[in-house]
């Protein structure tokens, strides 16, 4: 049986680290040895114990997460790097590939999108022995990029998607109701109930029964974040 790949998660707010430990947790083949809340407790922690991965945001309180790439790649170690971070810079990707940054997951991001990298990367990571040629050295790099953006049903469209996205996501402390999201994006409540059970579907929101008004209650829709 193969041994679960050692994550360490390294994040400065203390409810996010949390829930990407949690998330690592729900991914099989994958288990969360411990987390840090600074690059100096991130170091502590790899000398106590072995890691496969970091999960790694980079905007850390005492330094920035590609400089501790950087110092623990100098010190000999060789886990390899998720960098989280919610920053688009390309200039910085581009410097994170040579410090063994293998993916970049953008915040906010849902357990999906965090299981979807954590997948790919276990294919990456089994890859073992002699490739026979050019396509199997392809393949086996082929496996840690991501899939281009799923077809949307029919019937929508990416454009109205963002709207609605951007909407929910900016009343996430409270949530919406379909009526709340057709009013403020300039849609049907049919059709902005269409685009919210598809935010559902795909585990970017969260649907509750509204309670407290006559009648039948009303679905709230939330923002979930990563």
């Amino acid at each position: 049986m193969n041994e679960p790949i050692r994550v360490l998660v390294v994040e400065d707010d203390p409810v996010a680290a949390d829930a990407h430990v949690l998330y690592v947790g729900r991914v099989p083949g994958f288990v969360a040895v411990g987390k840090a809340h600074t690059g100096a407790e991130a170091r502590r922690a790899l000398d106590r114990t072995p890691v496969d991965l970091l999960l790694l945001d980079l905007h850390l309180p005492d330094v920035h997460g590609l400089q501790l790439a950087r110092s623990l790649r100098a010190a000999g170690y060789h886990a390899d790097v998720i960098a989280v971070t919610s920053a688009r810079d390309l200039a910085v990707v581009r410097e994170g590939v040579s410090l063994g940054v293998v993916q970049y997951v953008l915040k906010p991001f849902t357990f999906a999108t965090l299981r979807d990298r954590l997948v790919r990367y276990a294919e990456y990571h089994a890859a073992a022995g002699e490739a026979s040629g050019q396509d199997e050295v392809d393949r086996a790099l082929a496996t840690l990029r991501a899939p281009g953006p799923a077809a949307l049903p029919k019937g929508l469209s990416a454009p109205t998607l963002e709207r609605v996205t951007v909407t929910l996501r900016d009343c996430a402390g409270s949530g919406l109701t379909a009526a709340g999201v057709a009013e403020a994006v300039g849609i049907s409540r049919i059709t902005a109930r269409r685009y919210l059970e598809h935010l559902v579907d795909s585990g970017r929101a969260a649907r509750s029964p509204q309670y407290g008004q006559v009648g039948r209650p009303e679905l709230q829709y939330r923002w979930v974040k990563g």
